[in-house]
């Protein structure tokens, strides 16, 4: 806690001293809505350093950054964590969706192809029934013939690791980390022979059943803004990262945006009224910012107000659209990391969805300090959950008490950390902490 503190005093004394105009969420909003090519090698000037990040607060990075290098003794500890991670991807990779031996049914290996976690055969598999079909769902249950198709866990590895890399070199300087980042990017994205084509028409797809599914956009949702953020961070003057690798991300993300705004499967998911449908509305607000589009990215998140809030929070801060899984806990702090995610979006385009307080009384922070018992463990939780890991909500409750919530700044001291370490004072945006596959 009093790390914290500290951090926020002399962050506060640095944002007036050097960043006089960025004080503010609604002066961050110009640099987050726009496309600018990547800063000189080096962010010289000082405030070139600010990345046009859509999730995470770049003034906050760009101060994080100076305190960083300045040898601050309360950051030490969570930069070893993040560079040892940073290490580990190294030598992992590049990954490609033309990994995968098998064919899409596009017959194009570059569309991405994942199998529904869920769903498991009935029937033994036999040559004339491969499958083992029919399938049948077991909600949180996973099946894991879905890492025969190796898109799923490449992507989450792709994805992983550009963040951490690319954080890495931000606060380190180090080139390798920035260079590691840049490979990775080009190959998933760019590189014509083993870049992914911009949809997700066969995503969670159903043997025997269906061939993609709406409800798989998730697979990239979740993460797809790190994504986003760390090329964003890489404009700010990584080494060997040029405006061609700019424009061609740029497009990438115009185009994915396009997708989901006209796909059969983007309107699918887009309907969803559980964390799928938040998920949907973080990614899509994202990549507007992204490619300059900031009163589209306000529009979803003011809209999520009534779209999303009103119907997912409850008055007494539960989500009665998550507690009924056989995962309840995961799904609340899930549902709420999309939330909690959007509502940093918003901030960036000025939209407050943090205090947003629906018909019947709930909102974002109530929903939060709803987790606080269970994740403190001074209470159980009340409802099934199969694998109850109470580090699920340290992040969300980071992000509640960044903005203002008492309660769950002193909720996120006392909640156990996760295995990898809490790293929010580098990282100071809600991430997935506990393991599960699916959705």
């Amino acid at each position: 806690m009093r790390r914290h503190i500290a951090f926020a005093a002399v962050a506060a004394i640095l944002s007036a001293t050097l960043f006089p105009a960025t004080a503010t969420a609604a002066d961050t909003t110009s640099a987050a809505s726009t496309t600018a090519a990547p800063a000189a090698a080096g962010c010289a000037p000082l405030r070139a350093c600010i990345p046009q990040t859509v999730v995470l607060d770049g003034a906050r990075l760009a101060l994080t950054r100076l305190l960083v290098r300045a040898g601050v003794p309360a950051l030490r500890q969570e930069l070893s964590t993040l560079r040892a991670k940073a290490d580990t991807y190294l030598t992992q990779g590049p990954w490609s969706v033309t990994d995968k031996p098998q064919l899409p049914p596009s017959g194009d290996k570059h569309d991405y192809l994942s199998q529904a976690p869920y769903w498991w055969p009935t029937e033994p598999k036999t040559a004339d029934n491969p499958w083992g079909c029919p399938y049948v769902q077991h909600d949180g249950v996973t099946n894991p013939d879905i890492n025969l198709i190796t898109d799923h866990a490449e992507r989450g590895s792709m994805f992983a690791a550009v963040y951490a890399l690319t954080l890495a070199w931000y606060y380190t300087g180090d080139a390798a980390y920035a260079q590691r980042a840049e490979l990775d990017l080009r190959t998933w994205f760019v590189d014509p022979a083993t870049r992914m084509n911009p949809n997700l028409n066969f995503t969670q797809f159903i043997p025997c059943l269906l061939s993609g599914r709406g409800i798989g956009i998730i697979d990239f949702s979740e993460q797809l803004t790190d994504v986003i953020d760390a090329s964003a961070i890489l404009d700010t003057g990584a080494p060997s990262w040029s405006g061609a690798d700019h424009a061609a991300m740029q497009a990438w993300y115009a185009q994915f945006l396009t997708w989901l705004r006209t796909s059969s499967n983007g309107a699918s998911e887009a309907a969803q009224t559980n964390n799928h449908g938040s998920f949907f509305d973080q990614q899509e607000a994202a990549l507007a910012l992204a490619t300059g589009q900031p009163d589209l990215a306000r529009g979803i998140v003011t809209a999520a107000e009534a779209k999303r809030l009103d119907v997912q929070l409850a008055a007494d801060g539960t989500q009665p659209l998550e507690i009924t899984r056989t995962r309840s806990w995961h799904y609340a702090n899930f549902n709420l990391l999309a939330l909690t995610r959007l509502a940093m979006i918003g901030r960036h385009v000025g939209v407050d969805l943090w205090h947003y307080t629906t018909p019947s009384g709930g909102g974002i922070l109530a929903s939060v300090d709803f987790l606080i018992p269970a994740a403190t463990g001074t209470a159980a939780w009340p409802y099934p959950e199969l694998n109850f890991q109470p580090y699920a909500a340290l992040d969300v409750l980071h992000a509640a008490g960044d903005a203002g919530d008492r309660d769950a700044r002193a909720a996120a001291a006392r909640t156990p950390q996760p295995p990898g370490g809490d790293l929010w004072l580098l990282i100071p945006a809600p991430e997935q902490l506990d393991t599960v596959v699916g959705s």
